[in-house]
């Protein structure tokens, strides 16, 4: 009612009070106002009952329709109440769903026997039906009809799902796989023993024997062709093949292929009522034979005509017994033709690798020919043979690297590790011009100290492979190259891998192997040094991004330090124990005691002549000089600490350790008269042997001895003329001081020790 509507949105107590602000809650509203708002609503009120009530009056139709239309839905509501009331009322007394209930229950349980038995019926009739198609094989195996059994086996195979077995099958089915396999087992006998009636190759005669009507049993005129056709369909193509592609590569191909001489196969075939019963190839000695084949034309020309006579007399032509015939001979045909011709025929040089092009030309058009028969497998598309010939160079190159560490290998295992009489030593007396350094395969020059050294003759022979290597490496291709740079490196490693083993008991002694070795191993640190400045700028460009021998220098520099290190340490210990056995110098004045240390410096100046004549004619004189003085210093230190330990000694005993010192001075005098002459340095040696200096030069021992027995005695040294004297030491002490004498005393024995 939208005049109604507007009516109540008129209504405003603002606009009834329009003289009084009703938004200030101070002020209070007066009697008057409040009279006048009542009679001001009274009015308003009126207004709408009198709209109301026209309104109703112009609407009186609508209305009573309206009422109408409830007053009937509400009567629909009750009867359909009723009618409920009365079904539940039904219900209530007669249960009809439990009744329904049961019904439908027996309704499925006779639906599922019904079900179950039909499924039972199936499974007995497809029982039956398998152990008739399986009798009916047997049946067909014994007539000799291979083509219906064949195909039998193949149904039955899908049907009882052979290789699909799930766990909780039926028994039945167990037995009936187990029936078929006896049925596949016994055709596939059969199969294979007709394939090896009708392949034969007669040894005697030189004959591939053919045939095409087989026997079995009682049963004749099989046809080659059926029993094929049977293989096929069953999936044992391969398996009955096998033994006649075996005797074929063996009797046939494999002599088409090794044999120097050539043969001719000549194809025969017997015929009886028209057909053709049997076909033969034989195979014939040639007359006019060459004698060398350098490009394989012969061999490919026979082992062609053998592939053709099979594809046509055994697999007549059908594409799938070629494939499967090819497979199992192709790979071994390849690999024969690569080990007996292929591998033989690559050229020594590469100057002839343009002449092994022919051979290239013809292993293509080879496997051309075998593609087109289909006998080669779609697997092998590139073409074994093709691409072996192809990589021509890579071979070459792989048997140049065998050859090379072979060779490197030998003389690393030949080399004795010794060095010819007087070689060394006229060297050393006659000097480096006056030897011809290039005749002798010992003695070479250092190439960064321009030194002559010794060294073994593996050692100079392995460089001058390595040389020949690198040179080789320049003039070659990439691929070549490559194997080349290889070969040198591996040959280089060889010595590190080889020589200290086979020297292992060696270097556990002193000898000339051992210093050999060092000076091996130096010459091979400075060699593998300059062979990258030497070669590297003539490497072709694909190598010289990688081609490094730096890298393998220090491990030789380590190992010769190593070496040379061990030795020391071996003569040092082996005087040590020289030494051990003087007891420590004690009562040399006793004839027993000074004999035993007599015998011991007699035991370390033998050793140290020996360590002397071994090293000095191989060693270069600069680590002579070191590592004797090395050794010296280790002795002079032992022997002095000994002396200088002894608590007190006698008058005599001074004496014979003075004889003592001055005995091995003396027999030391050709090895300390070398190591004076043992290079150019002026640097005197008793600033290598410390020791020599501070103990044994100018009768130094013996003059602290003296002093020492007479500090011990509590004595003074005296000397007519004066109060002072000289304590030998470059000092003057006073002969009333004794506490400086002790000081002085007591300074020496610090320093020594």
């Amino acid at each position: 009612m939208p005049e109604i509507d507007t009516l109540f949105d008129s209504l405003n107590v603002r606009d009834l009070l329009s003289g009084h602000d009703l938004n200030d809650p101070t002020t209070p509203l007066s009697a008057p106002d409040l009279r006048l708002l009542i009679n001001r609503l009274e009015s308003h009120s009126l207004r709408i009952k009198s709209k109301v009530q026209s309104y109703l009056v112009s609407h009186h139709s609508e209305f009573s329709e309206l009422f109408s239309t409830c007053q009937d839905a509400v009567s629909r509501t009750r009867l359909i109440s009723d009618d409920v009331s009365d079904v539940v009322q039904l219900v209530s007394d007669r249960p009809v769903d439990v009744e329904i209930r049961e019904v439908v229950d027996e309704i499925r349980e006779k639906t599922k026997e019904v079900r179950v038995k039909r499924e039972s019926l199936g499974l007995v009739s497809a029982v039956v039906g398998v152990c008739e198609a399986l009798r009916e094989t047997k049946e067909a195996l014994k007539s000799g009809r291979f083509g219906f059994a064949a195909e039998r086996i193949r149904e039955m195979k899908v049907v009882l799902r052979v290789g699909e077995e799930e766990e909780g099958e039926p028994v039945v089915y167990v037995l009936l796989r187990r029936e078929w396999s006896d049925c596949f087992d016994e055709i596939q006998e059969v199969l294979a023993k007709l394939m090896e009636t009708a392949v034969r190759f007669e040894v005697d005669s030189r004959k591939l024997r053919i045939s095409y009507q087989l026997t079995v049993g009682e049963t004749n005129g099989i046809a080659l062709r059926t029993v094929l056709e049977a293989m096929e369909v069953i999936g044992m193509l391969d398996y009955g093949l096998a033994k006649a592609a075996d005797s074929i590569f063996k009797h046939v191909i494999t002599p088409a292929v090794t044999h120097s001489s050539t043969f001719v196969a000549v194809e025969d075939s017997c015929k009886t009522s028209g057909e053709i019963t049997e076909a033969t190839l034989k195979l014939e000695q040639s007359s006019d034979h060459k004698t060398e084949d350098v490009d394989g034309d012969a061999i490919y020309s026979r082992v062609l005509t053998v592939v053709k006579f099979i594809c046509s007399s055994l697999c007549f032509g059908n594409v799938t017994w070629i494939h499967s015939f090819g497979r199992l001979t192709w790979p071994r045909i390849s690999e024969l033709i690569i080990s007996k011709f292929l591998s033989k025929v690559v050229p020594e040089d590469a100057s002839k690798f343009p002449d092994f092009q022919k051979v290239i030309g013809r292993t293509s058009q080879f496997e051309t020919a075998l593609k087109e028969l289909s006998f080669i497998p779609p697997s092998d598309a590139e073409g074994r043979l093709s691409k072996y010939a192809e990589n021509v160079e890579v071979h070459f190159a792989s048997r140049k690297k065998i050859e090379i560490l072979a060779k490197a290998r030998s003389l690393l295992l030949q080399c004795n590790f010794t060095i010819p009489q007087g070689l060394a030593t006229s060297l050393k007396s006659d000097g480096a011009e006056s030897l011809d350094v290039n005749a002798s395969k010992h003695i070479v020059r250092l190439l960064f100290s321009s030194e002559m050294c010794v060294v073994s003759e593996a050692a100079s022979q392995l460089v001058h492979l390595v040389h020949k290597t690198l040179e080789d490496v320049c003039v070659s291709s990439a691929r070549v190259a490559s194997e080349f740079y290889h070969a040198a490196r591996d040959s280089i490693l060889l010595y590190e891998a080889v020589v200290p083993v086979k020297l292992g008991k060696q270097l556990n002694g002193i000898n000339q192997a051992a210093v050999l070795l060092h000076n091996d191993c130096l010459y091979l640190f400075e060699e593998i040094l300059g062979l990258a400045f030497e070669y590297r700028a003539s490497f072709p460009e694909s190598i010289k991004e990688y081609a490094v021998f730096a890298d393998t220098a220090p491990r030789f520099k380590l190992m010769a330090e190593e070496v040379l290190q061990r030795q020391v340490q071996l003569v040092i210990s082996s005087l040590q124990e020289a030494i051990d056995s003087a007891d420590g110098f004690q009562d040399t004045h006793q004839i027993k005691q000074f004999e035993s240390a007599k015998f011991s410096v007699e035991q370390v100046v033998f050793s140290l002549e020996k360590v002397h004549l071994t090293w000095e004619p191989v060693l270069l004189p600069k680590t002579y000089k070191q590592s004797i003085c090395m050794v010296l210093e280790s002795v002079f230190r032992r022997m002095s600490r000994d002396i200088l330990l002894l608590d007190d000694m006698a008058a005599d005993e001074t004496f014979q350790l003075q004889r003592l010192i001055h005995l091995m001075l003396e027999n030391l005098s050709s090895l300390l008269g070398s190591l004076k002459s043992a290079d150019d340095t002026s640097r005197p040696l008793d600033d290598l042997i410390p020791s020599l200096r501070t103990r044994f030069h100018q009768g130094y021992i013996y003059r602290f001895t003296v002093e020492k027995r007479m500090f011990m005695e509590d004595r003074r040294p005296v000397i007519a003329g004066g109060d002072k004297t000289k304590t030998g030491y470059g000092h003057e002490k006073k002969q009333n001081d004794p506490l400086l004498w002790k000081s002085h005393v007591s300074f020496l024995s610090s320093t020594l020790v």
